[in-house]
């Protein structure tokens, strides 16, 4: 589908869906953070919240900031309005990002650096479990041993969500993604080698390990914090007149 066949009201769920825990490496729609949506004739206006009232402000605002830039670079969506709720920060935030200040400009003195390099960091950590994850499957399947796994290529990976979401995740950190490029690197490309795999292996599970359990941890202190069992309620989209 298009985005010209899409209602504005899918779009902007669309918009949201690409906007990242940093920490997470998961849709802020996927972890339950997206509160409401509202659609009228101003604009859109999105409320977020997170698992605790004292979530790192860091990423906090990076979320804040990514939602506003996905919602705003929608044609015809009119104001945008971005809120973060029961932050302990959230006014600070928030008028920060309804000013576009940026992230020191927001914080003034407490920030001690932009965010570029904490997102780096942590799309750097994203790639590692995306490349672990791969390599765990192909292992599984039986056709390679892991002292070949060097030799894999992208053009090896079977085509399913594991190798889109590492495609994504290289493009994040510019990284080649052609069909012969080797999927055992790091975030510069450089290869591992054959006799550092297995270490290197181990290294990255424990990566993937502790996103996915930091993950689960916050969906259960969401869960708790506003009464949702799943952790993920489904996103409220409230259109009004809109002509």
């Amino acid at each position: 589908m298009t985005t010209a066949a899409l209602s504005l009201d899918e779009m902007v769920l669309s918009a949201l869906a690409t906007v990242f825990d940093p920490e997470l490496d998961q849709p802020v729609t996927e972890l339950g953070f997206v509160r409401s949506v509202t659609i009228d004739d101003a604009g859109v206006e999105v409320h977020l919240r997170l698992p605790t009232s004292f979530c790192a402000p860091n990423f906090a605002y990076l979320m804040v900031s990514d939602a506003y830039d996905a919602l705003a670079a929608l044609p015809d969506a009119g104001r945008i309005r971005v809120v973060l709720d029961d932050h302990h920060d959230s006014a600070k935030i928030n008028a920060g990002v309804a000013a576009r200040a940026g992230y020191v400009g927001t914080f003034g003195v407490e920030a001690e650096q932009s965010l570029d390099e904490l997102r780096r960091t942590f799309q750097r950590k994203a790639h590692l479990a995306a490349v672990e994850r791969c390599c765990r499957a192909v292992l599984a399947g039986g056709a390679w041993m892991i002292e070949e796994l060097p030799l894999l290529e992208l053009l090896d990976l079977p085509e399913d969500r594991l190798k889109i979401a590492l495609l994504r995740r290289r493009e994040a950190i510019g990284l080649p993604t052609d069909a012969h490029a080797r999927v055992v690197v790091d975030h510069t490309a450089a290869p591992i080698g054959k006799q550092d795999t297995a270490l290197w292996l181990r290294l990255a599970a424990a990566t993937r390990i502790s996103i996915e359990g930091n993950a689960h941890f916050c969906r259960g202190l969401l869960a708790t914090r506003y009464a949702d069992p799943e952790g993920t309620a489904p996103v409220v989209v409230t259109s009004r007149s809109r002509s």
